[in-house]
């Protein structure tokens, strides 16, 4: 998502505004009690289209997920943040990283990276052909 390296420490983006915040609820849990991915990779990608329509007005689909690995379990109750960056903007497409981070429910001072990823999008006229990004 950044070009930090690797060894570099990952902290919570406290001087960005996340695109998406909200609060996990129990109708979103898998078997085992804790949030479905499923559930995450669709407020990623709300995240990454709220990123990209800061650069095109018009209609846009997600067309790759890109690297998504969740490295710590999402709890009823915690309160998830995805922040955006705009990586790329191309001719018809545009890249956006989502960071994803929880709160825990029980003490709001632990904060978890829970995972990150690149979506693009692909912007698209009334019969879903792409077309140029209009910039705004």
């Amino acid at each position: 998502m950044n070009d930090t390296p690797a060894s570099a420490p990952l902290s919570f983006p406290s001087t960005k505004q996340p695109s998406i915040r909200l609060v996990m609820m129990p109708r979103d849990t898998n078997a085992v009690g804790t949030i479905f991915g499923g559930v995450i990779l669709s407020h990623i990608d709300l995240a990454a289209a709220t990123e990209a329509h800061l650069y095109h007005p018009g209609k846009l689909v997600t067309v790759s997920f890109d690297q998504v690995e969740f490295k710590q379990p999402v709890f009823v109750g915690d309160l998830v943040s995805f922040f955006t960056d705009t990586l790329r903007v191309g001719r018809t497409s545009i890249t956006v990283g989502v960071s994803v981070w929880a709160q825990r429910a029980r003490d709001r001072e632990q904060l978890v990276h829970v995972t990150e990823g690149r979506v693009t999008l692909v912007a698209v006229d009334e019969n879903l052909k792409p077309t140029p990004v209009v910039r705004r």
